[in-house]
């Protein structure tokens, strides 16, 4: 099964609220988002945001210019049937990151999906190439991957674990880390997962 094919799959078969990821509000997300975007811009992409609820959150934020990247359609409609109207305001792309050609640069990149599943050092590489290409020169950047104590394998597929220093040792010298923090995520199913948040600042060329 591909990459598309299983994650298509998952929400074919799962409703969003029962995912293990699910967050009604992503406080964690937004805090640090709120802060980048008052030294950067408000102009923000979600990585891997597919039927998450942050977008909605930045949009009752008054946050404009935003934009979904998933890569599972059926992420993306279930989102856009949730949104309604307001689903009009939003950039949508179906794609793969690692491929993903930006049409234009972006304030703030935020992913809490996406780079702890990419496990090929490849994929690393070609994910942080294309986080540079959709970047403004000035930009921030916020990832939450699984923390050290996070677990080994979610919906099915292995995942990496980072601490704040190795996380930033994979993005590269380009970003400079500003902050992190350890949060002990509560799924739906009453587990706890420990997510790491960091936000980085794109250093002058």
């Amino acid at each position: 099964m591909s990459d598309k094919a299983h994650w298509e799959d998952v929400y074919r078969r799962r409703e969003p609220e029962q995912l293990s990821w699910y967050q009604a509000r992503p406080e964690q997300s937004l805090r640090l988002i709120e802060r980048a975007a008052a030294a950067a811009g408000r102009r923000v992409i979600d990585v891997g945001g597919g039927a998450a609820t942050l977008i909605d959150s930045l949009l009752d934020l008054d946050f404009a210019g935003l934009a979904v990247l998933d890569l599972s359609g059926v992420a993306i409609a279930r989102a856009k049937a949730r949104l309604g109207v307001r689903a009009g305001l939003v950039e949508w792309f179906e794609a793969d990151v690692t491929s993903f050609e930006p049409p234009h640069r972006w304030d703030v990149w935020h992913d809490r999906a996406v780079f702890h599943f990419l496990t090929d050092p490849a994929d690393r590489r070609a994910y942080g190439a294309v986080l540079r290409r959709a970047l403004e020169p000035a930009g921030q950047v916020v990832i939450a991957t699984f923390g050290p104590r996070g677990p080994q394998r979610c919906s099915g597929l292995e995942v990496a674990r980072y601490s704040a220093g190795s996380l930033a040792g994979e993005l590269g010298p380009e970003l400079a880390l500003v902050e992190s923090a350890v949060e002990a995520h509560r799924t739906p199913a009453g587990t706890t997962q420990e997510f790491l948040y960091c936000r980085f600042v794109r250093r002058p060329a």
